[in-house]
């Protein structure tokens, strides 16, 4: 039964994709039809017409196979190695700063909603 309820899940993911990239060529827009499904969902699950329960399991289904996803970007990029030859240090200090900025900004982020948790849920017991 787990099985079928994460396929469901899944597949209510893989609409909301389609969705966003039915809209993205429709109207020509200048942003990823994957983003704007992602935004579309995002949105649903703020006014609760999709309730998170109906994609949690399929969700958390793809992020633990998250690491497979990303082999084929892998054995591309090998492919084009003559691309990237010469570059190797310029690439590592990119990848040092991207990481680092995602890093910075993923804690930044994290510490704001935090307290931003703990100042409500004090609020509601003072109340």
């Amino acid at each position: 039964m787990k099985i079928f309820v994460t396929i469901i899940q899944i597949a209510l993911l893989v609409v909301f994709y389609l969705v966003g990239d039915w809209l993205q060529r429709l109207l020509h827009l200048p942003i990823p039809g994957s983003i704007i499904g992602m935004l579309l969902l995002f949105i649903c699950l703020l006014i609760k017409a999709v309730p998170l329960k109906w994609i949690e399991t399929g969700a958390g289904f793809l992020l633990t196979h998250l690491t497979l996803f990303f082999i084929p970007v892998t054995v591309g990029v090998m492919n084009h190695y003559q691309l990237f030859a010469g570059s190797g240090i310029f690439l590592f200090f990119i990848t040092l700063f991207s990481t680092i900025c995602v890093m910075v900004s993923a804690g930044l982020t994290a510490n704001y909603f935090a307290k931003r948790k703990k100042k409500i849920s004090c609020q509601k017991h003072s109340s």
